[in-house]
């Protein structure tokens, strides 16, 4: 018999953590088989799997009846752990419901509801420029239905039940908010994770009640696998990004601060902070105002035209540190914005912006500037560097060029914020350039910066082999902070990367057919053809990568190329583009036959 289960303990929260982290654990292949790109490597499923993981682990080192602790604990697991752009949101979402539910023994529906929509609330905020048809949108129309059946719901087993429907309904219809999952047939694999999870939660509720629905909703959540696009047509090519012309762009300044409050300037200026007055204030001074206020800290993310006018204004309340400055008029880009959309692209291991540059100029400073141009002393440097590799051979070439602390990942295992961050802490230099050379790391790269308190972390936005070790080429040890970080970028938007890999399953994308077992050339993150020939497909990749010009083509093989069919591909090169020069490496890559580079 069931009872009315109208709180939930730390205990219950205990069961509810690992009930999901098994169904998404049970389940992770299958939402990597949702990802956009039919490639072998698709590891939203991984990711947050990964995530989750760490997050469990950290509950178990710090037990509690308390639930307030044991979601602090939990959020900061996800937090430390947070791998890939699904892991990052992943953490938010539970890092705010942590914050609602903080010094609390047990929680009622309309608590948990409102912990929910918190975590919505949290997660939205993390993302510049939030898109529609991803883990967002599940997790926001979830929490939105909770809090309104919480009004008549008292029994927090129906409210979860009510809060697992609502997110399959609105699952279903991602692919009417983001037309690329309508094209290739599927629903996005971030909030299918993130149902995994809820549907977990449910499943240890439904036990501790008493109830026997487990078998039910386990059998719902493969039918909701199963149906994944079911009726979806392909559509017309569209891709999910905007391009801004330089002339578009109003603000032309990212400009980003702490604020350490102060108590003693604020009486000084007369003024007390209030957050939701602060954000209104700088709302005058640009757009893309993001505010978060921890404590005695505040976050400001602001596009402006006149950053030293909204520092000005921000002083007014306390000390500035952490200032960085990206002037995005100079390379003709709007990053934060083509990062924000390539966020959930990237849940489908999907990444269409082929034409936009991923450099801009970019200005940092240090709280005092005499840390960035320390000359090595006591076995400190000045500069040093983490990157992320692919392959033995890779990996070779990264520490060749200087790179002290390279990490094994990519794609199939994107290393954590913490295993960036412990990386970081390795190496003897006063400022560390971060290279994640792959998009899917670049947010938990970024993620590390704030984690990291006696050493300036400079995350270069690399998202391929090639561009990495383009940005290690422009290094130059005696320049200056912001001239190193100003010609990195532009280094890495100079080159033209490619990559060879095989199709896992039949699809359609921007008017290409594919074929389970097809090879696939892909250029700027974009499919550009698939052939049933390898070395056709490389030989059409590289007319690509070569349609603009280069002046030099560097082929990275992977651990199953054969050596007959690398000697092909240089011979062609040498032979259709004369006045071009090959350079071939081993670079032992898993999955991606050929890395190709044109510059």
């Amino acid at each position: 018999m069931s009872k009315h289960l109208v709180r939930i303990n730390g205990n219950d929260f205990i069961r509810m953590v690992e009930k999901g982290a098994q169904q998404l654990r049970d389940n992770v292949e299958k939402v990597n088989a949702l990802n956009v790109f039919p490639v072998p490597d698709g590891d939203t499923g991984t990711n947050m799997n990964l995530t989750f993981t760490s997050g469990v682990e950290e509950l178990k080192r710090r037990p509690s009846q308390q639930i307030g602790t044991l979601a602090e604990a939990l959020a900061k697991g996800l937090l430390m752990g947070a791998r890939g752009n699904s892991g990052v949101i992943l953490s938010q979402l539970f890092r705010g419901f942590s914050k609602e539910v903080m010094e609390t023994d047990s929680i009622d529906a309309r608590q948990f509801a409102a912990a929910l929509q918190n975590g919505v609330n949290m997660a939205y905020k993390a993302v510049v420029k939030p898109v529609e048809g991803t883990i967002l949108t599940v997790a926001k129309e979830a929490a939105k239905h909770a809090v309104k059946q919480a009004g008549r719901i008292t029994n927090v087993v129906e409210l979860m039940r009510e809060v697992c429907d609502k997110g399959r309904e609105a699952l279903s219809k991602t692919p009417d908010l983001l037309p690329i999952l309508k094209q290739v047939g599927v629903v996005d694999a971030g909030g299918q994770g993130l149902l995994l999870i809820y549907e977990g939660f449910l499943q240890a509720l439904e036990q501790v009640d008493g109830e026997t629905g487990s078998k039910d909703n386990e059998a719902e959540a493969q039918r909701g696998f199963s149906a994944a696009g079911k009726g979806i047509p392909h559509g017309e090519p569209k891709r999910a990004q905007a391009q801004l012309s330089t002339e578009d762009i109003e603000f032309g300044y990212c400009t980003e601060f702490m604020v350490t409050l102060q108590a003693q300037k604020q009486k000084l200026t007369g003024l007390t902070f209030d957050e939701q007055l602060f954000r209104q204030e700088l709302s005058n001074f640009g757009d893309s105002l993001l505010v978060v206020a921890d404590d005695d800290l505040v976050k400001v993310h602001i596009h402006a035209e006149f950053p030293g006018t909204v520092m000005n204004h921000a002083m007014q309340y306390g000390a500035l540190s952490r200032i960085k400055i990206e002037n995005m008029r100079d390379q003709h880009t709007h990053l934060l914005l083509e990062e924000a959309e390539e966020l959930y692209r990237n849940e489908s291991e999907l990444g269409t912006a082929a034409n936009a540059p991923s450099a801009f100029k970019q200005v940092s400073y240090n709280d005092g500037d005499s840390a960035a141009i320390v000359q090595a002393e006591n076995g400190i440097k000045r500069y040093g560097f983490v990157g992320v590799s692919v392959g033995q051979g890779i990996s070779n070439i990264f520490n060749s060029l200087g790179v002290d602390q390279v990490l094994h990942g990519g794609q199939t295992m994107n290393p954590s914020t913490e295993d960036i961050v412990n990386a970081v802490r390795l190496v003897p230099a006063h400022t560390v350039f971060v290279l994640p050379n792959n998009s899917n790391i670049i947010l938990a790269a970024k993620q590390a910066v704030d984690l990291v308190e006696d050493k300036q972390i400079v995350v270069i936005p690399t998202k391929s082999i090639p561009q990495g070790i383009a940005a290690v080429l422009a290094f130059q040890e005696n320049a200056v902070l912001d001239e190193n970080t100003e010609s990195m970028n532009e280094a890495i938007s100079q080159v033209q990367s490619g990559q060879i890999t095989h199709a896992v399953r039949d699809t359609r994308i921007d008017d290409i057919d594919i074929k389970q077992g097809d090879y696939i050339g892909i250029h700027n993150s974009k499919i550009v053809n698939a052939e049933p020939d390898l070395v056709a497909s490389c030989k059409r990749l590289i007319d690509s990568l070569l349609n603009d010009g280069a002046e030099i083509v560097t082929m990275y093989t992977g651990e199953e190329a054969a050596p007959d069919q690398t000697e092909q591909l240089v011979s062609y090169i040498e032979e259709t583009y004369k006045e071009v020069e090959v350079e071939v490496h081993a670079g032992g890559q898993p999955l991606y036959y050929y890395i190709v580079s044109a510059e």
